[in-house]
């Protein structure tokens, strides 16, 4: 029967919320449309006064002379003892005009005012200067300063008008405000511009991860290559760490398989040959070689689910209940064996609460097992581990073979019963978690004493 090949899962992407670089560039041009907004409207209000304030002052430079060149008439009325400079007086409708009028006489106007007069309103005084706009005449509107003044051999007061036609002045206002708009326009624009591309530019070493990552999914590079920038370096290192350490599970899952399969060929091939030879005691061959089977299963087991459970980086452990526990195990196992606990108790090591237990537990089991009846453990801390002292009273091991123990399968007491394994999974986890674990005298006790070193959370 064919099999089928499973399709393959289906692949999960990651939701795009937008592009960082339109959110940077839309922000900064907001921010410098409103920055140039603000500024513009404050450099319009700034210079428009300006020219405003120009403007008047010339009107206020003609107030001056009018008032300095005027005087009494025989029957009591004003009149000019020289003519204004400024042509514009004398030509009707042209815009510049100027009137003195009080005391109940007629008005004494410019020529250029012709038939229409300036009005005026006698009840109020103004002694300073008073610049007002005016719609008064339908055809132009006005900019008009005026003041009163009395005049030596008269006691009436007197009001001066100057007005000017505010074309001139609008024009000169307008054309300002082209210029700013215009101005401010192209430098937003250029500013735009500027951001757009810092932007791009900025952006540009993200593009060139993304291209490594996609020569790395085609297998042509297995790390992120190339010189990047100091904000965007840490990041690649830590997504190179990320791939080693994938490459690293990886390679180790390859191994693991690959140690199961070798140990599993041998006691498969012991059992096949004996059935096929009929031999008698087929059914001992079989319970014998399925338990060296299983040995292996329960050792590769174990090393698989440190090292799936190691990709964690929030394992954490605390060491004092985990001891806690075992101890109470292990003192319902063998009621005439003594455990003594002692050392800091809220020191957390970097490993999995069930990784530490299956390490302690084998460490303490051992040390009842073929000790004397008397088990000394302490926890401390050194030099950034978690430090767990095991010992016992019993005979010790030699040091020629304190090493080799910790390979698979070795025992030096067969008398007992057990699996050869639990030393050696002792090390294979604690070397996962980039610990140590050795064999060495224990002075006080005078048996064994493992010292397991796990790194310090």
């Amino acid at each position: 029967m064919a099999t089928v090949a499973s399709e393959p899962p289906p692949r999960h992407y990651v939701r795009v919320t937008g592009s960082l670089s339109r959110r940077m560039i839309v922000v900064a041009a907001l921010w410098i449309l409103l920055l140039l907004t603000g500024g513009g409207f404050a450099l319009d209000r700034v210079l428009t006064s300006a020219v405003t304030r120009s403007f008047d002052d010339q009107l206020d430079f003609v107030l001056t002379s009018l008032i300095a060149s005027a005087e009494i008439g025989p029957e009591g009325e004003v009149m000019s003892s020289r003519q204004l400079a400024d042509q514009r007086f004398l030509e009707p409708g042209s815009g510049l005009y100027y009137q003195v009028s009080g005391g109940g006489f007629e008005p004494y106007p410019s020529r250029s005012l012709w038939d229409r007069r300036l009005r005026t309103d006698q009840q109020h005084a103004d002694m300073n200067v008073h610049v007002y706009d005016s719609k008064q005449f339908a055809d132009e509107k006005l900019r008009i300063v005026e003041r009163d003044a009395t005049l030596p051999g008269s006691p009436v007061r007197w009001r001066f008008q100057v007005a000017q036609n505010r074309d001139y002045l609008d024009a000169q206002i307008a054309a300002l405000r082209r210029t700013l708009v215009r101005s401010f326009l192209l430098l937003g624009l250029g500013l735009i511009v500027m951001v757009a591309l810092q932007t791009v530019y900025g952006l540009l070493p993200l593009r060139k991860v993304r291209l490594e990552i996609q020569r790395m999914r085609a297998g042509t590079s297995n790390r992120v290559e190339g010189d990047m920038p100091a904000e965007v370096a840490p990041m690649v290192e830590e997504l190179n760490g990320l791939i080693e350490h994938n490459d690293r599970q990886a390679e180790e899952a390859r191994r693991h398989a690959g140690n199961l399969a070798h140990a599993l060929k041998t006691p498969l091939t012991v059992i096949m040959n004996a059935a096929a030879a009929g031999q008698a005691d087929l059914s001992d061959t079989v319970i014998r070689e399925a338990r060296t089977m299983r040995r292996q299963i329960d050792h590769h087991l174990a090393r698989a689910r440190a090292v799936g459970r190691r990709g964690s980086a929030h394992s954490r452990a605390e060491v004092w209940p985990s001891i806690e526990a075992v101890e109470r195990a292990v003192s319902r196992l063998y009621p005439n064996v003594r455990v003594d606990i002692d050392g800091a108790k809220t020191l957390t090591a970097r490993i999995e609460r069930q990784d530490l237990d299956e390490i302690l537990g084998n460490l303490v089991e051992n040390a009842a097992k073929y000790g004397g009846g008397s088990v000394f453990v302490t926890v401390a801390a050194r030099a950034g581990f978690v430090e767990i002292l095991v010992e016992d009273d019993g005979a010790g091991i030699p040091e020629v073979d304190r090493m080799r123990i910790f390979d698979r399968g070795v025992r030096l007491d067969s008398g007992k019963p057990g699996t050869g394994l639990g030393l050696a999974i002792v090390r294979d986890v604690a070397e996962i978690y980039e610990g140590t674990v050795s064999l060495e005298e224990s002075e006080d006790l005078g048996g064994t004493l493992v010292r397991l070193r796990l790194p310090l959370a």
